[in-house]
């Protein structure tokens, strides 16, 4: 009788030959013929119940490790440069372990979320268990899923957290990862699409409760992939780095200057000093000094420290916490220009006319010492007659003439015409149990204008000063709205009884005319909203397209080195420019100008997207005890689906589902922005006052679900009003004239 192997001999004969394990390879080794198959059989089968292998396709393999072949998820390149990927599939205890990508010459080009077939070699002695090999690239990443795990008897399902997103994913039983019900989760979408049911996912993290305190934020830096953990090699260079010695920098200690930011602010990477002219040639004139945190002389290009930066490409500033460009070593200590603490800066002097436009300006890497870090708030009520005891010791050498400067930049602002939007920031408040406090707006203070003012005057010597050097840099550009675009604002300026004037080359002061005409009216807040939304996003290229919403010829980033890499490289650039030592622009950070450009404008656009969402669903949280209550807010755009809502009192976006207005059906205008009843001819717009009830908030996707209760002090199509007669119109002749022409002019052009 043929000897049937134990389950230890046969794992062990699996784990020696995994490139060999089919159920006949397994036999031939034990020398099983004949009936004996079937006893062999039984074993592999309760061996794969046990859990101790698994069955692919005809072979065996021990779970707990890779197979000799496998498919990986290409991960993006570590501190080093390094391609670490991950499995998709693994089935053993604990987190899958890494692979080390190693490509060969010849292979094709692999990048981050890329899929291969690799051949795999287990290692020791490394800080991975793997190395894998290029057979072929098979495709991109599966699709994502970041939601709430929901336990069911077979597996359970994922509700998405996107707003957008209402269709639940299936996950098997053995696709769990062992999470809890109602536990935060990251996916991938397992198998094929589906035509019909649910699709499936595999869950590959396990990231904790949603509802505990400054969870929020955390969800928003995973959900759009914000590198949140500084590489051990960048934290290293980081707690070695000393503070700079004045060497052959320009010595500035024994100028005034001082720091001005928010109460809050953790880092102070600028500093002003002003001062009347006292050349005669120049009456009435006056010197502006902006001083810039020297980070270029801590992050030198191509180090572990550099490599970060670049890859997060800018700070993300979230209500409870900030995710860091640079180590809090050099973004709150060394680069920081701490009152009475000698720190090395960039800076530019500046010399402006009476009427505040710059005559001439002069740059040097100096080393510069703070007299006081003070706040915006403190500032103005200083400059307002009631300065507390460290403003009043400074109001006439520092204070009093840093606000002379800027009265006279008011004229240089108004002959230039920068784009004059009203748009009001809002603050969330968190307190230290980490829910919303308070949700307000910020005060817009002449001390904010003050400084806003000074930075852009030094970018745009930053970029003038590069440009006669004939050095490369990265312009900031923001170019004119698109035709479209200004369509469709004229097409709302019409509606409200206002005119933009076509026919002529478009500049900041047209669109300025036209939110003044607005200004103090229903219409104010729905000019300044259609007008933003007519622009077009500034990014960053190494050529000059120019700054539209600026009214600039020429702008650059300079001002804000910890927290933007842009600024970063136009520091190297000036640094190269002027020979000031061996950290300037390297001549791979040249070549690569135009890459890095795109990225640092994706990563902003990444960080707005993380913020934006975060703000969102803390709105959200602090409105769920509310449901139920009656809120007036702005009608703040108009879609096929219904309509959003601004609300007064904390700036929060919800939307009133169009089954939810009336009985009628609804026609929607695109182009005017409407919605119009087919039976009561009401007309819903952009800028219309409403009031309306609060019916859902969901903090886990920052949802908000309104009831419309009024329109215009009107109530809604189906209400009490409606019933005896009434109905609301707004301009429904002149919106359907208009539509008409912009009909007639698409054809011409067509």
């Amino acid at each position: 009788m043929t000897r049937i192997p134990s389950k230890a001999e046969i794992l062990a004969w699996i784990a020696e030959h995994p490139g060999a394990a089919a159920k006949r390879d397994i036999a031939k080794a034990f020398g099983i013929k004949g009936a004996a198959r079937i006893d062999l059989k039984r074993v592999l089968k309760e061996l794969e119940e046990e859990g101790a292998i698994e069955r692919r396709r005809r072979t065996f393999r021990d779970p707990a490790k890779l197979p000799p072949v496998a498919m990986l998820t290409i991960l993006a390149p570590d501190s080093d440069g390094d391609i670490f990927a991950r499995p998709v599939e693994w089935q053993g205890e604990g987190p899958a372990p890494r692979v080390l990508f190693i490509p060969k010459k010849g292979d094709t080009a692999v990048g981050e979320g890329d899929r291969v077939l690799a051949k795999i070699t287990e290692v020791t002695g490394e800080d991975h268990g793997y190395e894998g090999r290029l057979i072929r690239k098979l495709g991109t990443n599966p699709h994502r899923i970041l939601g709430i795990f929901r336990k069911g008897a077979e597996g359970g399902r994922i509700v998405p957290i996107d707003k957008g997103a209402d269709l639940e994913w299936m996950v098997a039983p053995g696709a769990t990862l062992d999470a809890k019900d109602g536990e935060l989760v990251e996916a991938e979408q397992s198998g094929p699409k589906v035509r019909m049911g649910l699709p499936r996912a595999r869950i590959v993290e396990r990231l904790g409760d949603p509802t505990a305190p400054r969870a929020v934020s955390l969800i928003a830096i995973h959900q759009h992939g914000i590198p949140d953990d500084f590489p051990d090699a960048a934290i290293a260079e980081a707690d070695h780095a000393k503070p700079a010695p004045l060497g052959e920098r320009e010595d500035l200690r024994h100028l005034p200057f001082v720091t001005i930011d928010p109460a809050d602010a953790r880092d102070h990477d600028d500093a002003c000093y002003a001062h009347a002219d006292e050349d005669p040639k120049n009456e009435g004139g006056h010197i502006v000094w902006v001083a810039i945190a020297d980070v270029a002389h801590y992050v030198t290009p191509q180090s572990a420290l550099d490599r970060e930066a670049r890859r997060r490409g800018n700070s993300t500033y979230f209500p409870d916490r900030v995710v860091p460009m640079l180590p809090e070593r050099l973004s709150g200590d060394l680069c920081s220009l701490h009152e009475g603490i000698a720190r090395p800066v960039l800076a530019v002097w500046m010399k402006l006319d009476a009427k505040g436009r710059k005559v001439s300006h002069r740059f040097t890497r100096a080393m510069i010492q703070s007299k006081a870090s003070l706040n915006y708030a403190e500032v103005q009520e200083a400059q307002d007659g009631r300065p507390n005891e460290r403003c009043a010791a400074l109001m006439e050498s520092v204070i009093a003439p840093l606000y002379a400067a800027y009265e006279a930049t008011k004229t240089a602002r108004a002959m230039r015409q920068p784009l004059d939007l009203d748009l009001p920031e809002r603050r969330i408040d968190i307190g230290e149990d980490g829910h919303v406090k308070s949700v307000a707006f910020r005060d817009r203070l002449d001390a904010h204008r003050l400084i806003e003012e000074f930075m852009i005057l030094a970018n745009v010597a930053a970029a003038e000063e590069l440009i006669r050097l004939r050095r490369p840099l990265l312009f900031r550009v923001h170019e004119e709205p698109s035709p479209e675009k200004l369509d469709a604002l004229r097409e709302v300026a019409e509606a409200s009884g206002f005119t933009l004037a076509k026919g002529q080359v478009l500049q900041t002061s047209h669109l300025n005319r036209l939110l003044a005409q607005a200004e103090g009216t229903e219409f104010d807040e729905l000019l300044n909203i259609s007008t933003l939304r007519s622009m077009t996003q500034a990014y960053y290229h190494p050529e000059n397209f120019g700054h539209f919403g600026l009214a600039l010829k020429s702008y650059a980033h300079f001002t804000s080195p910890i927290r933007r890499y842009s600024d970063l490289i136009v520091h190297r650039a000036l640094i190269l420019g002027h020979g000031w030592g061996k950290d300037g622009l390297s001549p791979r950070d040249i070549e690569d100008l135009e890459e890095a450009a795109t990225h640092i404008s994706e990563t902003e656009r990444r960080s707005m997207a993380a913020e934006r969402d975060t703000t969102d669903r803390y709105l959200a949280a602090y409105l769920s005890d509310r449901v139920g209550n009656e809120f007036a807010g702005r009608i703040s755009g108009v879609t096929r689906f219904g309509c959003f809502v601004r609300l007064d009192e904390t700036g929060a976006d919800g939307l009133i589902p169009i089954r939810t207005i009336g009985r009628e059906f609804f026609h929607f205008d695109a182009n005017a922005q409407t919605l119009t009843g087919a039976d009561t001819g009401l007309v819903i717009g952009i800028g219309q006052r409403v009031t309306v009830r609060l019916a859902e908030a969901v903090p886990v996707t920052g949802g908000l679900m309104l009831e419309l209760l009024e329109i215009e002090g009107q109530g809604r199509p189906g209400g009490a009003q409606a019933k005896r007669g009434k109905r609301v119109i707004r301009r429904v002749g002149a919106a359907r004239a208009k539509n008409a022409k912009f009909k007639r002019k698409t054809d011409r052009r067509r």
